[in-house]
């Protein structure tokens, strides 16, 4: 599918707009509902991600394809390796078979369990054979993608002796790991996180309990950006979100008032409004910690006419694409002098968009949702734009909410 975008009749927008549930939080809920079934789970995300996370953990013996989804191909290898008669084979996308699963496989594999490559050594298919795992030891390079890690921490309880895992080396995507260990915390399993070792404390079962799914900051990312290339006293207000989010991309709040982008917490939502500010020539950003927003940041800077240094970005090469490439060459077919390395990207300030430019996406939804909110600065098209059902399906429904002008070609 094919989207030509442009500008609504206004660039003075006032709409509210409601946001499923956080990916991230729901699949590491979901896990725990699995092995823990008296969790009961509000407001999931209504993603492909999180529906092939719950298709896969019903499954006993086969194949399970999880597509695109690499939090369910790092959150499922954990979860099959420890449970006992279950046997399967984890495969997905063709870029799936090009991301590395090495690293998790063997941290799981030291612990005893029994994971073998169907083909290429160090990536998926995979084959899994369900056992009890005993030992409670592990070791992780810090640097590596947090999803290998919650994928130990999220099965560490229901081990007979719990986990201690020692992080080796300066640990990247602290957030995420804070993430996974404070929703452990709040289905009463006891962590602890100090230095490099984070522990686990093992617990059999679990009561009742209920938890709610707070919306996907990531995706509010997608708004950010359109108030920020909006006029002044432009309004938004999304939910349901909080002040204490346990998500790192909640970062966004702080970032965008160099855009002049001021966002209020009220009684579960956030309101973004446009204010008044000095326009920086360049802004500086560290994202090692909030990486998924570097794609709209990069945009939104290219929107306004003024330049970026964006970094820690490492983890971008490994996506659903190699993210820095592509956002290089989408954003040169743009018109932006841009350069990326292995870990950075530097956008140089300048007045030139070109339009009714076709954004290639990559099978990546991040790809078609960042770039849309130029929109509201150029035409512009939008190939394969389904791809955004990934996390977020009602996307497109969305903008149009904002009178964003959407055709389908």
């Amino acid at each position: 599918m094919k989207l030509h975008l442009s500008a609504p009749p206004s660039n003075l927008l006032k709409s509210n707009i409601e946001i499923t549930g956080s990916k991230s939080e729901s699949n590491r809920l979901l896990l725990l509902q699995a092995l823990y079934p008296n969790i009961s789970i509000d407001n999931l995300s209504n993603s492909d991600d999180a529906q092939v996370m719950q298709k896969g953990l019903q499954v006993e013996n086969g194949v399970v394809d999880i597509h695109h989804a690499g939090t369910a191909m790092r959150f499922l290898t954990g979860y099959f390796a420890s449970q006992v008669g279950k046997e399967v084979v984890l495969t997905g996308s063709k870029r799936m078979t090009e991301r590395p699963v090495k690293i998790l496989v063997e941290a799981l594999r030291s612990l005893g369990a029994d994971i073998t490559y169907e083909k290429e050594e160090g990536y998926p298919p995979i084959k899994i054979k369900g056992k009890k795992i005993t030992k409670n030891k592990v070791s992780l390079p810090a640097d590596v993608s947090s999803q290998y890690i919650s994928s130990l921490l999220l099965i560490a309880a229901s081990l007979q002796e719990g986990l201690e895992l020692e992080l080796v080396g300066k640990i990247t995507s602290i957030p995420y790991i804070k993430m996974t260990l404070a929703l452990l915390n709040g289905v009463g399993i006891r962590t602890s996180f100090e230095g490099n070792i984070i522990k686990v404390a093992p617990k059999p079962n679990i009561g009742a309990t209920n938890l709610v799914v707070e919306s996907d900051w990531s995706s509010a990312s997608y708004f950010y950006s359109i108030v920020a290339l909006c006029e002044v006293d432009t309004e938004i207000t999304l939910s349901a979100y909080k002040k204490d989010s346990l998500q790192g991309d909640s970062v966004l709040s702080e970032i965008y008032t160099q855009f002049g982008v001021e966002t209020t917490f009220e009684k579960n939502t956030i309101v973004l409004r446009k204010v008044a500010h000095q326009q920086m020539t360049t802004i500086n950003c560290e994202l090692q910690d909030a990486p998924d927003i570097a794609q709209t940041i990069a945009v939104t800077c290219f929107g306004l006419g003024i330049g970026c240094h964006l970094t820690g970005l490492h983890t971008l090469k490994i996506k659903e694409t190699d993210r820095l490439e592509a956002l290089y060459v989408e954003l040169s077919k743009l018109g932006a002098a841009i350069s990326v390395t292995d870990n950075a990207l530097t956008l140089r300030a300048g007045n030139v968009i070109k339009s009714d430019v076709a954004i290639d996406t990559y099978n990546d939804h991040r790809m078609a949702m960042a770039f849309a909110p130029l929109a509201l600065r150029t035409s512009i098209l939008i190939n394969d734009a389904e791809v955004v059902s990934k996390s977020y399906p009602d996307f497109w429904n969305d903008l149009e909410k904002l009178q964003i002008q959407i055709k389908k070609l």
